[in-house]
């Protein structure tokens, strides 16, 4: 009878062990963007692009609603990286301009380790677009001779990413003083390699191209885990990169950075060690992906310069654009309300 009292409450407790991992690796909520753009001058135009999330292979898009007082919105993509955007304008003289956006997101954790045993040769004109420069990303100088150095004997796509990854993680810090996600000025940050999350995986993305390995950025926002959560200054920036015949690989060295600062850990650290082992191949579900891209030209095109990242919305008042690092003055609020288990 005590046997079987035993296998029971181990079934038991397996069985709660694995509903509780399947519940973890997914998050689950309602995401409600807010804008408010009245304050601006009245007299002129006033256009808004917001990144717009769609379902992938790892997110559910579901329940998309948008409301506003806008003389026209209508959903589009850019050109070159097929981004999509909402876009709304209010023509001048309009006494409001109201818009919210909303929609229900459910994410996966990603968990990509299982590499093949033998690696599937890389063809660089499949994978053009992400080995190529962009404007604060170059690959030559420098950037190109560090690369070279990190990846010395490596003769893999997945060995030089390990590489550039583990020195990344050795070298890169957060600063908590950087404005929003940084701006992921390579060069800058080789010299001073202290920023956020777009700095940090612009630099790993750098590299990785410099190397010949194909890695790209891409930028979301976290999903909140309270039951209500103003999620306004919420954005981040991930990284992935192309290993042939398997597919992109998800890292996220920023995280790993985060995490050493918020609990005071050192490089040599064994819970380092396993934010490290966890961040190579792997994100966690509470994130959402809203674009990707760097230098962008929206659609319809703004009339400032190219966009360095969209990870924030872009606003322009008669051609002059807004600062979007600054929710207060620009105006608008993000809020989930978490669904996670439910």
């Amino acid at each position: 009878m005590k046997r079987m009292t035993r296998i029971l409450l181990f079934a038991i407790g397996l069985s709660l062990f694995f509903s509780a991992s399947c519940m973890a690796a997914d998050a689950a909520g309602i995401v409600k963007m807010a804008f408010d753009l009245s304050d601006q001058d009245r007299d002129k135009m006033v256009e808004l692009w917001i990144p717009y999330p769609v379902s992938s292979e790892y997110q559910d898009i579901t329940g998309m609603r948008v409301n506003g007082d806008f003389a026209e919105s209508a959903v589009y993509a850019d050109k070159k990286f097929r981004t999509p955007m909402l876009y709304a304008r209010w023509a001048a003289g309009a006494k409001a301009r109201n818009l919210t956006l909303s929609f229900t997101a459910v994410r996966q954790e990603v968990i990509r380790r299982d590499f093949p045993q033998r690696e599937a040769p890389l063809d660089p004109a499949d994978h053009a677009m992400w080995l190529g420069p962009s404007s604060l990303g170059p690959i030559d100088g420098a950037v190109g001779e560090l690369a070279a150095k990190i990846t010395k004997g490596k003769t893999t796509v997945l060995a030089k990413a390990k590489a550039i990854y583990d020195w990344t993680c050795d070298n890169m810090y957060r600063d908590p003083k950087t404005v929003g996600c940084g701006p992921g000025d390579v060069c800058s940050l080789l010299k001073r390699p202290g920023g956020k999350c777009t700095d940090i995986h612009s630099v790993f993305v750098a590299l990785c191209r410099a190397a010949g390995v194909p890695a790209r950025e891409i930028f979301g926002i976290r999903l909140g885990k309270k039951e209500v959560q103003d999620i306004s200054t919420w954005q981040h920036c991930w990284a992935e990169f192309y290993l042939p015949g398997y597919g992109w690989v998800p890292v996220d060295p920023a995280d790993v950075r985060k995490l050493m600062l918020k609990k005071n850990l050192k490089l040599e650290d064994p819970q380092t060690a396993e934010l490290r082992a966890y961040f190579w191949g792997g994100w966690d579900a509470y994130r959402v992906e809203l674009a990707m891209g760097r230098d962008l030209i929206l659609n319809p095109a703004q009339q400032g310069a190219p966009l360095n990242s969209f990870g924030y919305p872009y606003a322009e008042v008669g051609g002059e654009p807004l600062d979007f690092y600054d929710p207060a003055s620009f105006k608008y609020s993000f809020t989930t309300y978490n669904l996670t288990g439910r």
